[in-house]
């Protein structure tokens, strides 16, 4: 960091809030998709069902807040309901 800018130290200041708020919002995104990887390998359907709506919802309000890239929440999402119709819809 430049010293004795102010302006360089209110940027450094105002990115070093939004790095912090960032990473916190991928963490919410990996805990739901942890969560739900639990749920797909414990067979409970309802439950992984519930887990992946609330992982969608999550990526999508990261993607909307431009943590995520666009693609990087749809391939997220495309992923995780792959995994849910192979566990699921192939065992009926």
């Amino acid at each position: 960091m430049a010293r004795n800018q102010t302006s360089a130290e209110k940027r450094f200041a105002q990115s070093e809030v939004r790095r912090l708020h960032n990473k916190a919002i991928k963490s919410e995104c990996r805990t739901c998709a942890r969560q739900f990887v639990e749920a797909v390998a414990a067979k409970d359907e309802a439950k992984a069902q519930e887990k992946l709506n609330a992982l969608a919802s999550k990526l999508d309000s990261a993607r909307s807040k431009g943590v995520l890239t666009r693609n990087a929440a749809s391939r997220k999402k495309s992923r995780m309901a792959t995994l849910f119709n192979k566990t699921f819809k192939a065992s009926k």
